[in-house]
């Protein structure tokens, strides 16, 4: 199963709009906030693909759920924005979540970072910002795949 994640486009629908169309062959689509106006731009357009969303702290009165919780190949994934968990300044916080809710993978946005760690079994990925990094690096989005052997997580420049 692959699993393309992305976060913090922020009013760059093309850049939801590129992601999407790259990788038209993945399974689930994660979006992980701030710019919820560009998803529900890009998911009305390609209506037959599934996607997964929680809001940004810039995704002002959204209704969507501030966590999101699913399976995929048996393993249990959570995704959030991060702000409401600190992630600016710790990761404790995730790694509570997910033992807490037993999760194997925790996706989040909001540093527009990319990182990615595995600690015991739990995955933790931020896929960087679709539109605007602040990690030096180019715009970007990840990959999961999810298959028998295991788990492979990658960062994408756009």
């Amino acid at each position: 199963m692959r699993i393309i994640v992305f976060s913090d486009t922020h009013g760059f629908t093309s850049a939801a709009e590129d992601i999407v169309k790259r990788n038209l062959n993945a399974d689930l689509f994660v979006f992980l906030g701030d710019g919820e106006n560009d998803l529900n731009s890009v998911s009305r357009k390609y209506y037959d693909k599934s996607f997964v969303a929680v809001p940004g702290n810039c995704d002002y009165y959204s209704m969507l759920p501030t966590v999101g919780e699913f399976t995929a190949e048996g393993r249990k994934i959570i995704c959030t924005h991060g702000h409401r968990y600190n992630v600016n300044w710790s990761l404790d916080s995730l790694y509570r979540l997910a033992r807490e809710r037993k999760a194997d993978i925790v996706l989040f946005g909001h540093t527009h970072q990319r990182f990615y760690r595995c600690d015991n079994g739990i995955y933790l990925l931020n896929p960087g910002s679709a539109a605007i990094p602040r990690d030096g690096n180019p715009p970007s989005f990840a990959s999961i795949d999810i298959t028998d052997k295991g788990v492979e997580i990658r960062h994408i420049d756009l």
